[in-house]
């Protein structure tokens, strides 16, 4: 069964440095974190906040090159999860002839917000997201974090108390 969801927002994952979108039903009663590429994340963060290049970006060339040649992204699927992978699906659509088109999630939901086209997820990959392995024991989560702090304030200089007002 699939679900349709939106991008909630983008964040980094505090262990391995990561941007993720975190995806959410449109009732918020359910979410999917999915890890991504830094430039897909940027490609998702600029047309969220609408930020204009003078020259088009990746997405959005594909964005302009699609709609050139008429054609429509009518919606993308998040459609499997396979050794903690993420698997998508673009749908398009032009003189009414369908294609299905393979793509990783990041470029398919930047696309999707650019064609303003549904975003849905297969029940499945819920139910898969909650058994992904992440490498790394919760034992060691507590002595990362603090491996991480102690080189974070090892490696501050006093011009970096001077960047932020307070």
């Amino acid at each position: 069964m699939l679900l349709e969801m939106k991008v909630s927002g983008l964040t980094i994952d505090p262990i391995t440095n990561t941007p993720i979108v975190i995806l959410k039903d449109l009732q918020e009663s359910k979410a999917i974190p999915i890890w991504i590429g830094l430039f897909e994340a940027s490609a998702i963060a600029t047309e969220l906040e609408h930020v204009v290049f003078s020259r088009p970006m990746t997405h959005d060339l594909m964005h302009e090159l699609l709609k050139a040649l008429d054609v429509t992204v009518s919606r993308i699927e998040i459609v499997d999860i396979r050794n903690n992978t993420f698997f998508a699906t673009v749908y398009l659509e032009r003189d009414g002839q369908a294609y299905r088109i393979d793509a990783r999630p990041s470029d398919a939901i930047a696309l999707a917000l650019r064609a303003n086209a549904s975003i849905f997820v297969e029940e499945v990959v819920l139910e898969k997201s909650r058994n992904i392995d992440f490498g790394i024991k919760l034992s060691d989560i507590d002595k990362f974090k603090e491996d991480k702090i102690k080189e974070f304030l090892e490696n501050l200089s006093a011009e970096d108390f001077g960047k932020y007002k307070m």
